[in-house]
């Protein structure tokens, strides 16, 4: 998660220094209304630019004085304003990349499996995900447990999903080399996934598999996961 603050001193975060300076001058002799008209204007107009830059998602959380929601004309000096700007789009692609180099070659058709959910609903288009929403990536294709099991493609256990979690956990949760500002927490689990989500899912057993009671005829699989979220 990317920041941008806007103060009545200036713009703080540290990407964003030119904009401290330029507020500043700004600012210089003009009475407190005067200061918070030019601060929601000049926090306006800079958050526009850094989306129309194509450094930040059109997607995002603003807080005004520590309060989430409020018009920017709100503000109080000395501040701030900050606008919360998930990097959803760069986390999920590098995450699908990791799942698809690690997935069976043989026909290629599990790669292409992989779904993307926010807040349990399919999504595409990865710029428009809420900053604080759940996403989880899984693979709607009915051998999914074979594949993470080992069984398909000649890997050892957990070598997808499991291990995919880890390389992405590595360069985006707190800590990591790419995004060690915001800190998104990664998980593996083995979810049930409701009717509707996709036309193929739930698949439900057509035989026993063993004796466990969740691989029985009739039961609905559960699918290995990536879950995604920000930290608090």
């Amino acid at each position: 998660m990317d920041s941008l603050q806007s103060r009545g001193g200036g713009l703080m975060a540290s990407s964003f220094d030119i904009f401290d300076r330029e507020l500043k001058l700004a600012t210089q002799d003009l009475e407190p209304a005067a200061i918070k008209t030019a601060l929601a204007s000049f926090a306006k107009r800079s958050v526009a630019e850094v989306i129309a830059s194509g450094r930040a998602s059109p997607t995002y959380n603003r807080y005004v004085n520590g309060r989430p929601g409020l018009k920017e004309e709100a503000v109080e000096l000395p501040g701030p304003i900050v606008y919360e700007f998930a990097l959803w789009d760069a986390v999920i692609k590098f995450a699908l990349n990791e799942l698809r180099m690690r997935s069976p070659v043989k026909s290629g058709r599990f790669r292409e499996s992989f779904i993307v959910l926010a807040n349990q609903k399919p999504v595409t288009d990865f710029d428009t995900i809420d900053p604080d929403a759940e996403v989880i990536i899984t693979n709607f294709q009915p051998y999914i447990r074979k594949v993470e099991a080992g069984v398909i493609g000649n890997r050892k256990r957990n070598q997808v999903f499991d291990a995919a979690k880890r390389a992405v956990a590595s360069a985006f949760g707190a800590g990591g080399g790419r995004n060690s500002a915001g800190a998104f927490v990664f998980e593996t689990r083995w979810l049930d996934v409701r009717s509707g989500v996709h036309a193929g899912m739930p698949y439900v057993l057509r035989g026993s598999q063993g004796r466990r009671k969740d691989r029985q005829a009739g039961q609905s699989i559960t699918y290995p996961s990536i879950i995604i979220n920000q930290a608090a």
